[in-house]
């Protein structure tokens, strides 16, 4: 195996995703030893990883997606969201983008809002005028792609601004097919994820590791409308899990369709919002003129965030992610936000394989 970068390459290719096994390994022992011990068909390395390496055909992999409109992007990468970095063994190795927006910088602000597929019309307005609301802020709308509201936050977000589908199959797999029209135009305005290669099937169990991606890749998720044990509930888990706030919207009181997102809310698993200004509350910047991406560059301006990253870097010389979170003790997803508001207001800038102050 050649560089680094291949390497996180042929393991998103034989790994499937959300495997914790194996991302513990990998993060233990480095991805170039797992891809050696995968291709030498080292006996502790599970049958099914060998046969998905054995039909990879990696030498084509970089060409394969540049023919669906697809790039390549891993944890080598600049373009990397390192906040995925924060679901550890279960993080993904390398994502399939189509779109011509950088992933890391669309995501710097953005909420995932995610409901029902059998939604009401009361859900789909909520969330396709909020979606709304948020993209014009701007705030980056993310969701699933699927019928109901991940359909009507889509539509939405495309009125104003900016939406990011995170697909449970390959970039290039039209599912629902009855979305064709709507996933080609994300893919023109807006962005295409997939953390398996193009041609990749829809699975059930890949809707469950696709559900922790968009928690992930998101400062707030928000419930607009969910049956009771509905697998929208799983998306709320994952960003639970990683600390991240999840937010439900309130529905008639024998709505079956609001029954999950009354539970969250009960359980106090979730908060409860009424408007999308609320919602914006959650992510970090909160509102006003200081969380705008437009917004002045002047230091005083920053979050606290922001400044303990901009303070943790030298002088002179530049610093790589680990050293950052390091220095400035938050966590990787807090870093990678907070880098991306540093370089989109001109106070930083990438060198290397870090960051520095822009001189």
């Amino acid at each position: 195996m050649g560089s680094v970068r291949e390497a996180w390459i042929a393991l998103a290719h034989a790994v499937e995703p959300g495997d914790a096994r194996l991302g513990a390994r990998v993060n233990r022992e480095g991805p170039e030893v797992v891809v050696d011990m995968i291709s030498q068909r080292d006996q502790s390395i599970p049958e099914g990883v060998s046969a998905r390496w054995d039909a990879a055909q990696l030498d084509a992999c970089e060409q394969r997606a540049a023919s669906v409109g697809a790039r390549i992007v891993t944890r080598a990468d600049t373009e990397w969201p390192h906040q995925l970095d924060d679901l550890g063994p279960r993080a993904p190795f390398a994502l399939w983008v189509a779109g011509a927006p950088d992933l890391r910088l669309t995501l710097v602000r953005s909420v995932a809002i995610v409901g029902a597929r059998a939604s009401t019309r009361y859900g789909d307005e909520i969330a396709r005028r909020w979606a709304a609301e948020l993209a014009g802020r701007p705030i980056t709308v993310v969701s699933g792609g699927a019928f109901g509201i991940d359909a009507a936050a889509h539509r939405g977000a495309l009125l104003a601004g900016l939406t990011v589908c995170v697909v449970a199959g390959g970039v290039d797999v039209t599912y629902p097919q009855a979305h064709a029209s709507l996933l080609s135009r994300i893919a023109d305005e807006g962005l295409i994820v997939s953390e398996t290669p193009p041609g990749q099937s829809v699975r059930r169990q890949r809707f469950l590791s696709r559900n922790r991606l968009i928690a992930a890749l998101t400062q707030a998720t928000v419930v607009v409308e969910a049956a009771d044990h509905s697998g929208t509930a799983s998306t709320a888990r994952e960003a639970n899990s990683i600390n991240r706030p999840v937010a439900a919207v309130p529905g008639p009181v024998d709505s079956a369709s609001s029954r999950g997102c009354h539970r969250l809310i009960r359980d106090h698993e979730a908060i409860l919002v009424c408007t999308s200004h609320d919602v914006e509350e959650l992510i970090p910047g909160g509102l006003g003129e200081d969380a705008s991406i437009g917004g002045t560059s002047e230091q005083g301006n920053l979050g606290a965030r922001e400044r303990q990253v901009l303070d943790s870097l030298p002088m002179r010389g530049s610093m790589e992610m680990d050293a950052l979170v390091c220095a400035s003790g938050l966590r990787g997803g807090e870093v990678a936000a907070a880098i991306g508001l540093l370089e989109l207001r001109g106070l930083i800038e990438s060198h290397d394989s870090g960051w520095r102050l822009r001189r």
